[in-house]
């Protein structure tokens, strides 16, 4: 049902928006060409979840970072894979920086209907923290 609503909203808009309200226009969405309209399609469906996810992991990193430089840690962001944050955090940090990085990664959408899980892992590298 939701995804058939996504598509159909879209063919009335001209485009698909996320939960915080960011659009992406879909020109082809009413085109005659099956294919061209199937993109636009599978694009309406997934704009509302993966790009809910793009902003949610967005915000979060925003907040991180800023919380990071307000307590002065040597704990740095370096990398964002997907829904995945890489830090290199120096091992005394690990017991407050990482509390801190949950909570504002949980929390970067609030009031949602379905509770958001942050699992954390550390390790000398990332093959090591997987």
């Amino acid at each position: 049902e939701f995804m058939n609503t996504s598509v159909e909203t879209a063919k009335e808009e001209g485009y698909a928006m996320t939960m915080l309200g960011r659009k992406r226009n879909l020109r082809d969405i009413n085109s005659k060409s099956g294919l061209a309209r199937s993109m636009a399609e599978r694009m309406a469906m997934n704009t509302p979840i993966q790009g809910t996810a793009a902003d949610m992991i967005k915000i979060a990193m925003i907040r991180i970072d800023a919380a990071l430089r307000e307590g002065n840690f040597k704990t740095k962001m370096v990398l964002q894979v997907h829904d995945e944050l890489v830090f290199d955090m120096p091992k005394d940090e690990v017991d407050t920086v990482i509390p801190i990085i949950e909570k504002l990664m949980r929390e970067a959408i609030p009031d949602l209907a379905v509770p958001i899980v942050v699992e954390t892992d550390k390790g000398d590298n990332w093959l090591e923290a997987h």
